[in-house]
Formats: C-alpha cells, structure tokens, sequence
C-alpha cells in the first residue's frame, strides 16, 4: 500500500519521522560556480539553480534520501517574487517553484517504496520583510505566498512547511495563502510551520513561544515546532513548552549548533552523534514526533536521526493550552486567577473626546500614550475604536494599529460597527485580538462576516444579545439569541472558547416601570449562558 503523509505521520508502528538537513550548506560544498547560478548576477540565488543547474539539487535531495530521511524538502525557501525581484527574477516565481517540486518528487519517487515512502515537502520561507515593522503590507504577502503556494501545490508536493518564521504576521499572510489555494483547488494538503527563536528567546520581532502558540491555535495546521538560529540546546525550553501546551504535532529541526564566523563563512560544529543524543532526549523525554536539521547539517548528521528514529517511541504527551488572547510579544489568559478579564476603553473614539480630539489632529503619538496608559492602569486587553463620523476609519484604524502593536504589550480588542475597519487593524496586528462586535440586527449576513474574519484572523468574537427584532430585554430572549449565535459560531469553526457574549445591561433608573427588571434580567441571562453553552 501507498501511504499518505499524515497516515504515516500518525502510524503507530514508526512514529517519528525524519526530515532532511540543509539545502545551501549541501550546495556550497559543491564549489559551484557564478556560471553554474547563471552568471554573476544570479549567484546566491538557490531556487534559480532549479533552472541553471537541476542536477546540483538533485544531488542534494538524493544524499539525504540515502541518508534515510522521510521528508525531503524543496528548493524554493527563496522562491516568492518578493525575493526573486532581488535577482530580477520576479517573473519566474511560479515556473521555479514548480519545477523545483516536480524535481524532489522525481527524485523521492525514485527511493520510495511500500514499507518507506518518501514524501515531498514545499518549503515556503519568511522572505526578507517582516510586515509586523511595515517592510510589506499582508495583502502583497499573502499573494506572493499564494502564488508559490499553487506551483508547489501544482508540482505535487504532499505537505507545505512555512519554516524560518520570524513573524507573526508573516505566518498568518502565508496560513491565508494556503487557504485561499486550497479552497481554489478543492483539496487539502498537510501544513506544517516552523518559528526561528532567536538566541535571545524570542522571534525576531519579539515574540515569546507562549504567544507564538496562542497566536496559531485557532489554525488549521498540523505540526508546530521550530527550526533554525540555534542548536537543540537553546530550543529545548520553547520545545518543552509546546510539547506541554500545543495541540499539534511538535517538530524540532535546529542548525548544527549556533554558527560561529571562521574567516567571514559561517561554521557549524554540533557533530552528527550530537544531534543525535539532543533529539532523542527530545523524542524520548518530550514527545517531538518530527525531527531533522537547519543550517550546517549534511547526510551523516541525518543518518544519526535515520538510524534512532527507527525504534524510537515518543513519549505519550497530554498537552493543556489556556484559551488566551495574544499581543506579538505575549499572552493574556481570558480567565484570570485574582480578578476579571479587564478591557482598556480609553482609546474609544465613541466614547472618549481626548480621543477623537487626537485622532482629528491625527496625533498617533498623543493615541499611543494613551494605549500605554492603559497598560499602567492594569488593563488585561487595550480596546481600538475609531469610529467617528467623517473620517476614513479603515486608514484610521490601520495608522492606528500598525502603531500600537509595536508599542503597547497588550492583546487588541479592535471595536467597531463596521467590519471593514476591524480587518484593516487584523491586517497589521499579528497578534491575537478579539472583535468587537458582531449581532443580528441587520441580519445573518453580517453576523457572519465577522465570524469569517474571526475565522481567517484566528480572533476571538464579542457578540451581542440584539437580533432583527432589535435588543432583547427579557432574560428569556437574550438566552435564545445567545443560543442561535452559538450553534452558529461552532458550526463555522469558532471554538467555544473564542466565543464572548455582550448580554448588553440595560439601566435601571430610567422611571419607566418595565425598566425596573433589567437588571435581574441581565443577571439571569448570564447565568442560563454559563450553565447551557459551554466554555463560552
């Protein structure tokens, strides 16, 4: 029989699967020449060598496949038009992405056999901008992602790994790339994403490993692990914690130790049986499923990992992730332990007059102190609200928010009425925010598009008790509506716990004697919630 990936990823009999080493390592070794690239003007350029010189890839791919490896992967980690235009090659993104595809499987085709496929992997790399830092807009990403998406998804490679991540951002352009071709071929493929943790801690931009999961959760992914910047030794706290907290498949592919500069080339001395012992504690101890090497690793380090992943069995892991909200830099867990979940409503343009005052001056630094405000205050999440009468609320909204992510280390609640305006903030937060708000006062419709960007954003979703017959009143119709938007919201693709109900408390003190009921009403529709729609 053929297996698939994700049969063979999930086969009890050889859990652990081992992917390849490193691509430009391997070459370089292979003393090409500027003619070999192409000419002076290519040299450096890998993916072009898909063109110029097939054969020196496929020599790569052939070494690690005699090596023992599972997985190998394609040459394209530069192959958007974002880093092909570096070389004037913008134009042939597609073409060398699906030649290079259509050369591992060939290749891979010629070792597979019943008893051990080889599979193919479309590697997809950061590119050289990091959007959360404004270098590229997510649109313009996420199109050159799903361009190269479709010529691997076209050369017939059996999962997608976006690798090298370091930004969070970047990972959520390239998950909507892939989900824009997937829905336009009708099929799915398994999709792997590796984050790079600098040696400081972090991502690049500054984002911790708790946040990095919190952020990805709500995706359709399958593996989540790291690869490159460091050793196995620096990654084994991050690795810890994935392995106690991530839903997904946890993968550990790390360079051949931190590169040291001998004589301005980069240096790798972590030894093939070095690699070995490291991953199998993290096998063996932690439960990592997918295992190879980044930078600096060549067949012999693969087949240290070939030979142990054999009997290796991972250790059964029995993660627990705390739904949470995420800003690029950290978590904030929705249930706290010594109070409520405390959301900053100053930066409200339809509730505060210093900030619409600064937000008609266009005074984004005045709106930034006032986030930090917020965060000295003891504010668990910042509330974004420009709505005013007047203005462009989508630019507002993206002159905002590209400001405060940077600036302010909480999670974002982006407010509006209008769903346009949330989306230009989810396009530069990368973090993970909640919206607010959606209902069903001017029908389904609308209600659903907010779950659509929830859905696309991976974003929390405040909805309130109002419906096409306006706000409800009894605890009884507040219940129902709740109900209804629920089953919805599930149904969609929103989990439970992204689900925040606005059961919208009405005052008291209005004299009217129907009024006087309000307040009891609220109380009881919080209750019927809490009891019947759980870990909403």
């Amino acid at each position: 029989m053929t297996y698939s990936f994700l049969q063979r990823l999930h086969s009890p009999e050889h859990p652990v699967i081992v992917f390849d080493g490193a691509m430009g390592t391997n070459l370089q070794i292979q003393n090409l020449t500027a003619e070999d690239f192409g000419g002076p003007e290519y040299e450096g350029c890998n993916e072009y060598l898909i063109h110029t010189k097939p054969e020196a890839v496929a020599k790569v791919h052939r070494d690690f496949l005699l090596a023992g490896a599972d997985v190998i992967e394609t040459d394209t980690f530069g192959g958007t038009s974002i880093v092909l235009a570096e070389y004037d090659l913008a134009d042939q993104a597609y073409y060398l992405s699906k030649k290079a595809a259509e050369l591992a499987k060939r290749v891979a085709g010629e070792f597979s056999t019943p008893e051990k496929p080889r599979f193919v992997a479309g590697s997809i790399g950061p590119t050289t901008k990091l959007p959360t830092l404004g270098h590229i807009d997510f649109d313009t990403m996420k199109s050159a992602f799903a361009e190269q998406i479709t010529a691997l998804f076209d050369g017939g490679v059996d999962l997608f790994i976006v690798e090298t991540c370091q930004d969070v951002l970047q990972i959520k352009a390239a998950l909507n790339g892939i989900e824009e071709v997937f829905s336009q071929k009708g099929e799915r493929r398994p999709v792997m994403v590796s984050v790079t943790m600098e040696s400081m801690g972090t991502m690049l931009v500054g984002t911790e490993i708790a946040a990095v999961l919190t952020i990805l959760a709500p995706y359709s992914i399958d593996i989540l692990g790291l690869n490159c910047a460091t050793g196995p030794d620096l990654m084994k706290p991050h690795i810890k914690y994935l392995s106690e907290h991530s839903p997904f498949v946890v993968s550990c592919i790390p360079n051949a130790g931190l590169p040291e500069n001998i004589g301005g080339q980069a240096h790798y001395k972590l030894t093939p049986l070095e690699l070995r012992m490291a991953l199998m504690h993290f096998v063996e101890d932690l439960g990592v499923q997918v295992i190879g090497g980044c930078c600096g690793t060549r067949p012999d380090h693969i087949q240290q990992l070939a030979e142990i992943a054999k009997d290796l069995k991972p250790k059964v892991r029995q993660p627990s992730l705390e739904p949470a909200a995420a800003s690029i830099y950290s978590t904030q867990n929705y249930t706290q332990d010594n109070s409520f979940l405390i959301v900053g409503e100053r930066l409200n343009a339809s509730g505060s007059k210093k900030c619409r005052d600064l937000l008609n001056t266009e005074d984004w630094d005045g709106l930034v102190s006032i986030a930090r405000s917020q965060v000295k205050e003891g504010a668990h999440i910042l509330d974004v609200n420009v709505d005013y009468v007047g203005r462009d609320g989508v630019r507002d909204m993206h002159e905002l928010v590209s400001r405060v992510v940077n600036n302010v280390t909480l999670p974002l609640m982006l407010d509006s009425t209008e769903w346009e305006k949330m989306e230009a903030g989810l396009k530069v937060a990368g973090g993970k925010c909640l919206l607010n708000s959606t209902n069903y006062e001017d029908g389904e419709p609308r209600f659903l598009k907010v779950l659509e960007l929830g859905k696309k954003y991976g974003a929390g979703v405040v909805i309130g008790t109002i419906d096409e017959e306006g706000m409800a009143r009894t605890a009884q119709k507040k219940f129902e509506i709740a109900q209804r938007a629920y089953r919805q919201a599930v149904e969609y693709g929103i989990a439970p716990s992204e689900i925040f109900f606005d059961t919208l408390a009405l005052p008291i003190s209005t004299g009217i004697e129907e009024d006087r009921k309000n307040g009891s009403a609220t109380i009881e529709s919080i209750r019927r919630i809490r009891e019947e729609l759980p870990d909403c």
